[in-house]
C-alpha cells in the first residue's frame, strides 16, 4: 500500500523557516521519484521541488530556488522540505507526491505523479 503523509505546516512570519515532512510507506523511497507540490487559493498546483530515488538528484522551481532544501532519509522512509526565508506568496496548501522510476525535470512538472498526499497548509503573514 502506497501512502504519504505530509505534516509541519504551520502559521510563519515572513523571513522565518518551516521544514515539512513526507512519511512513505510501500517501498516508495526504492522505487519512486518525490516531489513536492504547492497549491495557492484560487490558483492552480504547481511544482515546487524534486529528488530522484537513487542519485539524489534534484530540481527546484525559481520562486523556491535558493531558499527551499529538498532531501530524504531512505532508511527513514522520509523526505523533508527545508523552506527558509518564507515569503506571503509561498502561503499555500503542500503536496508531497511519488512517481515511480527516476525523473525530476527542471521546472518540476506535476506530470507522472499518480500518489498523493492529503496535503499541509503553509500561512505566511505578520
Amino acid at each position: 500500500q502506497v501512502q504519504l503523509v505530509e505534516s509541519g505546516g504551520g502559521l510563519v512570519q515572513p523571513g522565518g523557516s518551516l521544514r515539512l515532512s513526507c512519511a512513505t510507506s510501500g517501498d516508495i523511497m526504492e522505487y519512486y521519484t518525490i516531489g513536492w507540490f504547492r497549491q495557492a487559493p484560487g490558483k492552480g498546483r504547481e511544482g515546487v521541488s524534486c529528488i530522484q530515488r537513487a542519485s539524489r538528484h534534484t530540481n527546484y522551481a525559481d520562486s523556491v530556488r535558493g531558499r527551499f532544501t529538498i532531501s530524504r532519509d531512505n532508511g527513514q522512509e522520509m523526505v523533508y522540505l527545508q523552506m527558509n526565508n518564507l515569503k506571503p506568496d509561498d502561503t499555500a496548501v503542500y503536496y508531497c507526491a511519488a512517481r515511480f522510476g527516476d525523473y525530476c525535470s527542471s521546472g518540476v512538472s506535476l506530470r507522472g505523479y499518480n500518489y498523493w498526499g492529503q496535503g499541509t497548509q503553509v500561512t505566511v503573514s505578520s
